[in-house]
């Protein structure tokens, strides 16, 4: 088989399977490792498919680019950016915690991780063991309402003392967003 052959062959798993081990591949073409890494290079350098840390994945198109927001598309590498990660190993970075619940709602079946900054400490968290504090009364001039991000349960109830607020978990704070912006959705109604 010609190297153009393997290289349809991998893109044809790849669409019905959507990512593959190097090794799965090696097996199922009966060559090399090395054979398969030579015929994915050009298909990675073309940006068919992504090298993931098990094997490949096929490249999704972005609707939009990777500096904006996926949900408003204002620009998202501030300190309150939100990633998200899908089980393709792509990543999305919301602008803030808002629109990546918003975010998240829609494709959470396509998500692995949501990995967030703790409001206060500066420090990388997971979103779904994170505390949310909403309408609290200080205006970060982001998406509205405006989740503040805590590690902590405690620090969040400190924090909403002197700025008001409510406080949620993950799940809440999504059920909570979309309510505010009257979103359709089985679990927001009355």
């Amino acid at each position: 088989m010609l190297p153009i052959d393997r290289q349809k062959q991998i893109l044809t798993w790849l669409e019905n399977e959507k990512s593959l081990r190097v090794t799965t591949i090696s097996q199922r073409l009966d060559v090399s490792e090395m054979t398969v890494y030579r015929d994915l290079n050009p298909l990675i350098k073309q940006n068919k498919v992504i090298k993931t840390s098990s094997g490949v994945t096929l490249s999704t198109p972005a609707a939009v680019p990777t500096d904006n927001c996926p949900y408003c598309l204002k620009p998202s590498s501030g300190k309150l950016s939100v990633q998200i990660i899908k089980e393709n190993q792509q990543i999305e970075n919301a602008c803030c915690a808002h629109c990546a619940l918003m975010r998240y709602q829609d494709i959470k079946n396509n998500v692995s991780q949501v990995i967030c900054r703790d409001f206060l400490k500066d420090t990388t968290i997971n979103a779904k063991a994170a505390t949310f504090l909403i309408d609290a009364d200080l205006d970060l001039n982001c998406c509205e309402p405006q989740p503040i991000i805590f590690a902590s349960r405690k620090q969040a109830k400190q924090f909403q003392k002197g700025f008001g607020g409510k406080i949620y978990n993950f799940q809440e704070a999504i059920q909570m967003i979309l309510k505010e912006m009257k979103v359709d959705c089985c679990c927001c109604e009355e």
